[in-house]
Order: structure tokens, then C-alpha cells, then sequence
């Protein structure tokens, strides 16, 4: 043993690059470095000697992984030292600047509407962005041959499943995972095969919400929508609710909030009409909660989809929805 820490100080005290001192590393400390194959050989020595040999491998051990980072650092220096010494060295160059990393705007929208909800006693679950064609369209009353397949233009993969082009997508999957009566709600990334604007992206985030009890009203999910639009944008909202048709839901409503951007004058966000479409809501239909495994003449729910994407660009009256996944970071940087 004391030929080995004679050998590894020496082979150390030799090591030129941070190249070689790794392959000392893996030599010595590794797995199968002769350290760690020395303790696992302690089974095969006699008892009376095993405390003994591993006390002086473990002593080796630590010397060495004190070491090892103080012949890094000397590395270093010699290299730094070599690089200034360099002919084509500037020393009046700024040096690289290290910028803190931060959430992103959708990330802080999406941490707000999750506190709101878990104060509300409100699941927060996560299913798949890759979908069955069942959960991202049968289970929720629209089959093969239904015409509002055409309402969203759907990646399709090759194994027969598609990108989720709805967060809604979800609701059967907690209808048949959770003990009614329940509430929850299932954030996530959706995606579309459609042309882009400035508040349309064939990727974007959504928030599903649902709620299912015996007795459930539009009164009642009208309470919890106001509730949360105040909550995460911070203030006291001008909304309206119109009917809408989604084959999950009956009756169906679209809640339009008037566009922040332009304070309801008319803008490319808001197609110049004043009102953004936000969340498209309603009472859960019958056939959605069947294929839920449960009954609708004992449970009622509602559900929306919140577009969380519009809802960053409400908060930060932000005027292009491709800014959001652009990965500009002049832009990102601003939040």
C-alpha cells in the first residue's frame, strides 16, 4: 500500500493537462480504478486484517480526492499563464460575462394559475403530449367521422398517435383515475399543424380545467373562471361570455376578455375586434363522462380550456404569440 500512494503521488506531480489528470482519476479513484478495487477485495482477506487494509485504502483515497483538485487548479494556472503569454493575446478584451438564468414568462403565468387552483383544493396533473386518437378525440364525443376533427389541424404520427392538439386530452384520463367528486386542473403544450400570426403558433400552452360533483352549474364554474383571470393578471377583468359548440361539452361558451394590448380598440392580437377568445368552456357532456367509466345521471362537471399563451400576452400586453417559443433572448430577457 505504501508503494501505491508513493506511485500515485509521483504520477500526480507528473500530470501536465486536465486531460491527463481525468485518466489519473479513473486510474485511481474509478470504478475500476485500484482504490475501489482494493476495498471490494476486502471480502477475500482474513477478518483480523480487513479493518486495517480498508483504513489505509480509505486514508489513500481521501489524500488523493484532496489532491487531485489542488493539481487541477495548478493546471490551470499554467495554462492561463501560457494563453497570456501568447503573442495574439488581447488582455483588453472584456472578459465572458455570466448571465443568471430566470423563468421564462410562461413558466411564472403557469406558477400563478397552479397556486391559485391548489389554493382551491384543485389536482394539478400532467398527462402526455403524445395522445391516443381515443383521449385526444373519441372520449371526448368527437369520432372518426365527425366534422369538427377539421376544426383542429392535427399532427399525426406514424404509430397512429398524435400530438395532443388540446389540454383537453386529459379529461377522460382523470375521469378514470380519480374518485369523483374532484377537481383539477392539466397545464401543458399543445400543438396544431396551422399557419401562424400574431396570435395563432402551431405550438403553444394550454390549462384544462374540470370539476365534476352531483350538482354543478354554469354559475358555479363562471365563480372559479372570474376568480382566476383576477388572480393572474391582477386585475378586475371586463369579460363576456357567448355560446360556442365543442362536441365535449353542452352546453358549450366561449369567455372572451377585452384585449389588453390595445385596451379593447382593435389590434392584430385581437383580429381589431377588442375581445380575445380565451377560454372555451362548458358543461361536460354526457357521452365524455361515459367514457369517463362513470355515470352522468349521478355526476355533472364543467371544463375549460384556458389558452395560458394568451394569457402571457394579456399580463405582459405582449402584441405577437411567436415571440413566446422564438428563442429570441433579447426578448425572453425583458421578464
Amino acid at each position: 500500500m505504501e508503494d501505491i500512494e508513493k506511485q500515485a503521488m509521483t504520477e500526480l506531480a507528473d500530470v501536465k493537462t486536465r486531460k491527463e489528470l481525468q485518466a489519473f482519476e479513473a486510474r485511481f479513484l474509478g470504478r475500476k480504478g485500484l482504490i475501489t478495487l482494493g476495498l471490494k477485495g476486502l471480502k477475500d482477506l482474513p477478518k483480523d486484517r480487513r479493518k486495517e487494509r480498508a483504513m489505509v485504502l480509505n486514508s489513500l483515497r481521501k489524500k488523493l480526492q484532496d489532491a487531485i483538485p489542488a493539481r487541477e487548479a495548478e493546471i490551470i494556472r499554467m495554462e492561463t499563464g501560457e494563453a497570456a503569454a501568447h503573442e495574439h493575446f488581447d488582455i483588453s478584451l472584456p472578459g465572458m460575462s455570466n448571465h443568471a438564468g430566470h423563468p421564462h414568462p410562461l413558466t411564472l403565468v403557469q406558477e400563478d394559475i397552479i397556486d391559485v387552483f391548489e389554493r382551491m383544493g384543485f389536482y394539478v396533473m400532467d398527462y402526455p403530449e403524445v395522445e391516443t386518437d381515443f383521449f385526444n378525440f373519441e372520449a371526448l364525443n368527437i369520432p372518426k367521422d365527425h366534422p369538427a376533427r377539421d376544426m383542429q389541424d392535427t399532427f399525426f404520427l406514424e404509430d397512429g398517435n398524435v400530438l395532443r392538439t388540446h389540454t383537453s386530452a386529459g379529461q377522460v384520463r382523470a375521469m378514470q383515475e380519480l374518485e369523483p367528486p374532484f377537481s383539477a386542473i392539466f397545464p401543458g403544450r399543445v400543438y396544431r399543424y396551422e399557419a401562424t400570426d400574431a396570435s395563432h403558433d402551431n405550438t403553444f400552452d394550454q390549462v384544462e380545467g374540470l370539476m365534476l360533483d352531483h350538482r354543478i352549474s354554469v354559475a358555479n364554474m363562471m365563480y372559479y373562471m372570474q376568480v382566476l383571470l383576477e388572480a393572474v393578471l391582477k386585475r378586475k377583468m371586463t369579460v363576456r361570455l357567448r355560446p360556442g359548440y365543442f362536441p365535449f361539452v353542452e352546453p358549450g361558451f366561449e369567455l372572451d376578455i377585452q384585449c389588453m394590448v390595445c385596451g379593447g380598440k382593435g389590434c392584430p392580437v385581437c383580429k381589431h375586434s377588442g375581445w380575445v377568445e380565451l377560454m372555451p368552456c362548458g358543461l361536460v357532456h354526457p357521452n365524455v363522462i361515459r367514457a369517463g367509466r362513470l355515470d352522468p345521471d349521478q355526476w355533472q362537471g364543467w371544463a375549460f380550456g384556458l389558452g395560458m399563451s394568451r394569457m402571457v400576452m394579456m399580463r405582459y400586453e405582449i402584441d405577437d404569440i411567436r415571440n413566446l417559443l422564438g428563442g429570441d433572448l433579447r426578448f425572453i430577457e425583458q421578464f
